[in-house]
């Protein structure tokens, strides 16, 4: 009784409670999402039930010690690595894309598993580090190198998103963990002359057709409406349509005649924008700040390094896929393969999101811990 009258006090409810919101207020979007004709009538269905797989992993997730995982961090970091190359051995291909493996009756996409692969990796090797001063480019060739197999693994498959995604929890770690200013300055340098390089020989003909859709955005031009600039068009309009208090659930025209494309899984803020307007998107936004600056509180308190750089890591995983899939549905950055974290579908999107929030809640519940 004493071990859950403790529990129960240190239990996190802001967490807690912002996540729950988070997810039902995405499965109610689903609903709608889905009511369209033609429409999988199923999707929110399965999302509940990812949501309660995924919660059930959390539970394990925060039942067992963190410091387990900071001692058996170079096991799960290697066992991810060998599923990244599963991929190409094991994979199926959809859309040009090879990221799934088939496991009984679902599909797991090991990328986004790797996320949070990588920052137990990156939070055991900067629990180690004895460095206390700032961080120069020196410092940063193990990291760079605990990035960079993973890192090139996910976008020969490709998956440009969820690479992008994990140079952004590396660049965060590093940069919140003392990196050097002159050596930050050095490494977006050294990214934008690679540009040219990144162009000619990584990025797929539809990825350079997205961008290439972007910049005439940018400049005016809307000559690919109906190609490369379809689903950023159309999402466009959904929004714009939304006014400030919406047309109502389940009213959204862009989305009951199935002009948004990928509604489930890219695209699902640009239905709620469209039926709960700009004082529904508010509240939804309102939640992920909540939670990322939630994240870096928990990490600001936890008892140790590695607990710390693991709260730094999932809090800059949720906040870079937020800003990245909105920006992305409002026409500010290139579209992506970009879910947002919890509120689209996707099991494998879930399960890594349940996965980062049982991390949080344990980080933040042993916080008080002296053993």
């Amino acid at each position: 009784m004493a071990l859950v009258r403790t529990m129960r006090d240190q239990f996190d409810w802001g967490l807690f409670v912002t996540s729950c919101a988070i997810a039902v207020l995405g499965v109610v979007n689903l609903y709608s999402a889905s009511s369209a004709a033609g429409a999988r009538a199923d999707i929110y269905i399965q999302q509940i039930y990812w949501l309660t797989l995924g919660a059930g992993v959390a539970v394990l997730v925060v039942a067992i010690d963190y410091r387990n995982f900071e001692r058996n961090a170079w096991a799960i970091y290697g066992a991810g690595i060998v599923l990244l190359v599963l991929v190409f051995l094991l994979g199926r291909s959809i859309r040009g894309s090879t990221r799934w493996i088939s496991i009984g009756g679902f599909s797991l996409q090991p990328s986004e598993l790797m996320k949070i692969f990588l920052i137990i990796a990156l939070a055991k090797y900067l629990h180690h580090d004895p460095k206390t001063e700032g961080r120069t480019l020196k410092d940063l060739v193990v990291p760079g190198l605990i990035l960079a197999v993973p890192m090139g693994l996910i976008l020969a498959q490709p998956d440009l998103g969820t690479a992008l995604i994990c140079a952004f929890i590396f660049g965060s770690i590093m940069v919140l963990t003392n990196l050097k200013l002159r050596s930050l300055v050095t490494l977006a340098a050294a990214f934008v002359f690679s540009a040219p390089l990144t162009w000619a020989y990584l990025l797929k003909d539809y990825q350079k057709g997205r961008l290439i859709a972007f910049w005439s955005r940018l400049t005016g031009n809307e000559a690919d409406i109906l190609d490369t600039g379809w689903h950023t068009h159309q999402s466009l309009v959904a929004i714009g349509s939304g006014g400030v208090a919406g047309k109502g659930f389940m009213q959204g025209t862009q989305n009951q005649f199935r002009f948004l494309p990928d509604q489930h899984s890219d695209f699902p803020f640009s239905v709620w924008a469209e039926e709960q307007g700009l004082l529904g998107s508010l509240l939804i936004l309102g939640l992920y700040v909540f939670l990322v600056i939630w994240g870096l509180k928990i990490a600001s308190q936890a008892k140790d390094r590695f607990g710390a750089v693991v709260a730094v890591g999932v809090s800059a995983m949720l906040f870079w896929q937020a800003i990245i899939n909105v920006g992305m549905v409002c026409g500010l950055l290139p579209v992506v393969g970009m879910t947002l974290p919890l509120f689209s579908y996707g099991g494998s999107s879930v399960l890594t999101t349940m996965i980062g929030l049982g991390l949080l809640m344990n980080v933040s519940m042993r916080r008080f811990s002296h053993a």
